[in-house]
């Protein structure tokens, strides 16, 4: 079984997980403008230990500086649905052109604090592509083990205050780099979905 075929099998099982699936931010986006619809890739390296491609937001964003990410981001009206978008966002922002991907499926969606309806899509890519990200939105572009993204052990609660209360969330440590908010909660998210053995 190849791994595009174990990641989508997984994501289309029919079981309930050990613990719930994180569906969105605390406090929960409160307007009555619906959300944005968003989606991001969750692109697998197909080597003998997968990986996951995670990019670091450049310092001048206007918004998330210097955060890790997926690539992705808000669906545009030509966007046919999430697939498209998460494939034309990674192209845009780190030069991963749509043919490499090989679409596994979607995960949980995720919805945040800040109003996005995110759609994670799972694919599965070369190891090793030459990647370019784009200098005004990627300051670099690296890969994590899934074995370690996946791990609940690596999976640490945090808080912070946020406009004025408590705020809780996951964060996950990887060598220099701390991956949290909706990004770290899709990765738990997939951890739950996924059961990677």
């Amino acid at each position: 079984m190849t791994l595009a075929e174990r990641l989508a099998d997984a994501l289309t099982a029919d079981r309930e997980p050990d613990f719930p699936y994180l569906t969105g931010d605390a406090p929960l986006y409160d307007s009555d403008d619906p959300p944005s619809e968003a989606a991001v890739l969750v692109a697998v390296t197909d080597r003998a230990e997968p990986g996951v491609i995670l990019t670091q937001r450049t310092e001048t964003m206007r918004k998330h500086p210097g955060q890790v990410a997926f690539p992705g981001g808000r669906v545009d009206p030509e966007d046919a649905d999430a697939v498209a978008t998460a494939l034309r966002e990674a192209e845009e922002e780190i030069g991963l052109l749509p043919a490499a991907v090989r679409v596994a499926g979607l995960a949980d969606r995720y919805r945040t604090g800040t109003g996005y309806h995110i759609t994670p899509v799972v694919g599965v890519v070369a190891p090793d592509l030459p990647l370019r990200p784009s200098e005004a939105e990627v300051a670099s572009v690296f890969e994590v083990p899934l074995a370690f993204l996946l791990d609940p052990a690596n999976h640490r609660d945090a808080r912070a205050m946020w406009q004025g209360s408590e705020r809780r969330y996951t964060e996950i440590l990887w060598q220099d780099r701390r991956i949290w908010g909706a990004t770290a909660a899709m990765i738990v998210n997939l951890s739950r979905r996924l059961r990677w053995t």
